[in-house]
């Protein structure tokens, strides 16, 4: 059964073909950095621009990738949130038109858990039950993941998202947009000891996050210690690493206490800030030491893209799952 995904909940505009829920047969991306870099973040109103210009061509180009032509496709799946309400709109119309035009299934996907699809896009199993830890731009959410659209939140930001977090200190730092990468490469060469930054923990027992506090405390840094990135490069090397060591350490903690808490002995780490080599590292490490196994991506799946979703749209169709002409884009929506 061949699905077409289509992703547009931020700055990516994809489109790819899943064959049976395990078979990538294209899976196409369009990326926005370079529009957004300037303003050191994504703009919903030139994310939303450029969908309307790319979401025709990227769908071309999956169809061409994958060698079929649409009346060989069985279904479509569309991401209908949680994220940017204009940029999943382009997606979610586009959807409907294609498949209103095809009398095709429509089925509505979820951004989170298309994530945790996305080793399911690769051709492998979904533990259970497992915790999975699932960490982006606009998410850091623990869960219990007890089956197929099996799910019960453990635990979630109160402020900033752990992909927001690196790219305001990028920012602070000089770095540019997108900050998760170059932190990454940065805190290679310093030294996560020579300055230990605050390491949030909340209440006893909690496995809610909270990011904020890091932020400022390397804001005051770089103001006591009038750091400036464009001269004191090896000081900034030092801050990549001990502001990327702090967040590590909670996210990898709290992930372990999870598992624990709920007696699993699985742990799934996705979304796009599971690209990061220290964390998922010392995710490997911990979770190892306690006798739990890790899953994860390969890094291009961890990054926004549409094959998670023909994925899961895969699984949502065999469970019935469809929607009528009404669906519409949710810029909030609980897993």
């Amino acid at each position: 059964m061949n699905i077409l995904g289509i992703e547009t909940s931020c700055d990516e505009t994809a489109a790819a073909v899943v064959r049976d829920g395990t078979h990538i047969l294209s899976n196409v991306v369009s990326s926005q950095v370079e529009y957004h870099r300037r303003y050191g973040g994504v703009v919903p109103e030139i994310a939303s621009r450029k969908h309307v210009e790319n979401i025709c061509r990227v769908i071309e180009q999956a169809l061409a990738q994958a060698g079929i032509e649409l009346n060989r496709i069985q279904a479509v799946a569309v991401t209908a949130g949680p994220g940017l309400v204009g940029a999943l709109l382009v997606g979610v119309s586009v959807a409907k038109g294609l498949a209103y035009a095809q009398g095709l299934p429509l089925i509505p996907c979820h951004h989170l858990e298309g994530h945790i699809y996305a080793l399911t896009a690769e051709g492998g199993q979904l533990p259970y039950p497992a915790v999975g830890l699932i960490v982006s731009g606009g998410h850091t959410n623990l869960y219990l993941i007890k089956g197929h659209g099996q799910y019960r939140l453990l635990g979630q930001t109160r402020d900033d998202a752990v992909g927001e977090a690196f790219d305001k200190v990028a920012k602070m730092l000089g770095l540019g947009y997108p900050g998760g990468p170059v932190i990454d490469k940065l805190a290679k060469s310093g030294d996560p000891g020579a300055i230990i930054f605050p390491r949030s923990y909340l209440e006893k027992d909690s496995l809610d996050f909270s990011l904020s506090g890091i932020k400022t405390a390397v804001l005051y840094y770089l103001k006591k210690h009038q750091i400036d990135p464009a001269r004191d490069t090896e000081k900034v090397c030092d801050i990549a690493a001990g502001f990327q060591q702090a967040v590590v350490e909670v996210l990898v903690n709290k992930t372990i206490l999870a598992a624990r808490q709920q007696r699993v002995k699985h742990i799934l780490l996705s979304g796009g800030v599971a690209c990061n080599s220290q964390l998922r590292a010392q995710l490997q490490l911990a979770a190892k030491e306690n006798n739990f196994k890790l899953y994860h991506p390969s890094p291009a799946m961890c990054t926004d893209n549409a094959a998670m979703i023909g994925s899961l749209g895969y699984y949502r169709y065999r469970q019935g799952e469809r929607a009528d002409w009404s669906l519409n884009a949710r810029s909030s929506w609980p897993l």
